[in-house]
């Protein structure tokens, strides 16, 4: 089963779950009935914004969908490594293509998503801000990205970093006709 039917099959078991039809689970997390359709098909992935979204209004944590059941310490991941596939999740939002690697996959106690996420350049395509309940870090590790905080537009190289509230409408996109690979790390409050 493939990453993308994977977290659809969970959000939609979830939602089953809580005896929620498509139109409250709508209604509770503002994205319309098609979008969240298309997602438990399994005929897209959704970027982190809508994910977590989904995760809130289930009352469960964002990790919940991309990973396995079970508690494991220390977690280690390695990026292209034989588990690469299990590990993938491919997003796209407003045109940006995002390539996701879960980095806490395995550890289900945990407080914090940390990812590898590969972004690919937009294409000129308008990204849309999103928002969510929690804080986030990014630390650039190749290429250059902007992000879009409220009306405001920084712009990070590698080794630089970010730390933001992201209640506020944010989004992340690259600078330029370059893939840009950062850290991302998720707090759910």
């Amino acid at each position: 089963m493939s990453s993308i039917s994977t977290v659809g099959a969970r959000i939609c078991s979830f939602r089953e779950d809580r005896a929620l039809s498509l139109e409250s689970l709508a209604e509770n997390t503002g994205l319309s009935v098609e979008f969240l359709k298309k997602v438990e098909s399994g005929k897209i992935y959704p970027s982190i914004g809508p994910l977590q979204k989904i995760a809130r209004a289930l009352g469960v944590r964002l990790g919940t969908f991309m990973d396995d059941q079970y508690t494991c310490d220390p977690v280690i991941s390695r990026i292209g490594g034989d588990e690469e596939d299990e590990a993938l999740h491919k997003g796209r939002s407003a045109g940006a293509a995002y390539v996701y690697h879960a980095l806490g996959k395995g550890k289900s106690d945990r407080n914090m998503e940390p990812f590898f996420i590969e972004i690919k350049p937009s294409g000129g395509c308008a990204l849309e801000p999103l928002s969510h309940q929690g804080e986030e870090f990014i630390l650039v590790l190749k290429g250059e990205i902007f992000v879009l905080y409220g009306r405001e537009r920084h712009v990070l190289r590698e080794g630089d970093t970010i730390y933001y509230n992201s209640i506020v409408p944010h989004c992340v996109g690259t600078v330029g006709d370059n893939t840009a690979e950062i850290l991302a790390v998720i707090y759910s409050a």
